[in-house]
């Protein structure tokens, strides 16, 4: 016959139970990362609707905004090389980048066809060395750029409108086929609705329909709820 037997809890089991007890009931922790990189559509611009818009997705993520307002391809690259450990750190799972639009001003920020290729492939191969905390590549999401609207005020210019279609976005596409990064059509949305965009600087609404470009484009490079 088998005695009933007692178990007795030792001080290192408590704490033991306790820690999985806590564990448990804590928090579960931010689910993506995203980065968004750029001018200062970005900086002032998408990332607070995006991030919103996740939320309401039921997608846990955190949106870590690097918006440079006025930087052109050439002033984000040095930007990014003086910080590239503190935004690495960042560990980001997906990185949104969208620049060139100071780069068709007319005045001492324009910058060549060739000098914004350049650019744009070394700011990318940056980000491409970037991990995420699970130790794998972020993935990196390439948009084209608004349009420039007609009559908007020195430094842009009629000139500036062609470069953005003839010059900025076949090379953003060309960009994104060479470095296999996802494309996010930006420039088609505002073309389509051209009242989101009444200067160089989306409205509220505008800024809000990126957000959801934004958002439709992370959805189908894996980005979910749980």
């Amino acid at each position: 016959m088998h005695k009933n037997r007692l178990f007795l809890l030792t001080p290192g089991s408590l704490l033991l139970i306790l820690a999985l007890l806590f564990s448990c009931s804590s928090p579960p922790p931010e689910s993506y990362i995203v980065l968004c990189a750029g001018d200062s559509i970005t900086e002032m611009g998408y990332p607070p609707f995006l991030d919103r818009l996740l939320k309401r997705e039921g997608i846990r993520a955190r949106v870590i905004n690097f918006g440079q307002s006025g930087h052109t391809s050439g002033e984000y690259l040095r930007f990014l090389q003086k910080r590239e450990s503190e935004l690495a750190e960042s560990y980001p799972d997906f990185v949104l980048l969208q620049l060139g639009t100071n780069d068709v001003r007319n005045d001492h920020d324009q910058t060549s066809a060739d000098d914004f290729y350049d650019h744009m492939k070394e700011i990318i191969r940056i980000f491409q060395h970037f991990k995420t905390r699970s130790g794998k590549d972020p993935r990196i999401l390439l948009a084209t750029i608004p349009p420039i609207p007609e009559g908007t005020p020195f430094p842009f210019s009629t000139k500036s409108a062609n470069r953005v279609k003839e010059e900025i976005n076949p090379i953003i596409h060309k960009i994104a086929a060479e470095k296999k990064c996802a494309i996010v059509d930006n420039f088609t949305v505002f073309l389509r609705s051209p009242h989101l965009l009444p200067e160089v600087h989306p409205s509220d609404q505008g800024y809000q329909v990126l957000a959801q470009n934004w958002l439709a484009a992370l959805k189908k490079s894996g980005i979910k709820g749980q």
